[in-house]
């Protein structure tokens, strides 16, 4: 990736598609549930607008002016005081095995730390083993079951970490 312009951002509304797109791919590639899942929540198309609370975040990374991939954190529904939840950390394979994803899942924990919060909770599918071994490594724990009501009920892991 020499000779490229790299950037992790904050998104903004034009990276809507090319956000949703990337979103979409990974879930084909990987031949994920499409329901119970991010693929068919209605946010998935309108990112901006989907992250646009004080206590919420979505980030992009940006390669040459084209978004590849991207992750946020939103307070998580029911807990909302206490608990934020790492949300729609999805990478084209471009950026995979490159560090993105660690980076950029580090950045979403410092960031819901500094918003006050006091634990981290995500949901992933099985077959996601890279990013599962990401949030092993940094801490995060194994759950008997799912915490608030993100309505995801096809991903089948639950992990959680006090920040």
């Amino acid at each position: 990736m020499s000779n490229t312009t790299i950037e992790i951002r904050e998104i903004q509304p034009q990276d809507n598609p090319q956000i949703e797109a990337v979103i979409r791919e990974v879930f084909i590639e990987y031949n994920l549930p499409l329901v119970g899942t991010a693929y068919e929540d209605a946010e998935t198309p309108k990112m901006f607008q989907a992250y646009a609370d004080p206590k919420s975040v979505y980030y992009v990374v940006v390669i040459d002016g084209k978004v590849e991939g991207g992750g946020g954190l939103k307070p998580l529904r029911g807990m909302e005081e206490e608990v934020f939840e790492i949300q729609k950390m999805y990478f084209s394979n471009r950026l995979r095995g490159k560090g993105f994803g660690k980076k950029l899942f580090l950045k979403c924990l410092e960031k819901g730390k500094s918003l006050g919060f006091k634990k981290a909770y995500l949901e992933t599918i099985p077959v996601l083993k890279e990013a599962i071994h990401i949030y092993e490594a940094n801490g995060f724990k194994h759950l008997d079951g799912p915490l608030g009501r993100t309505g995801h009920f096809s991903c089948g892991i639950w992990m959680s970490k006090n920040i």
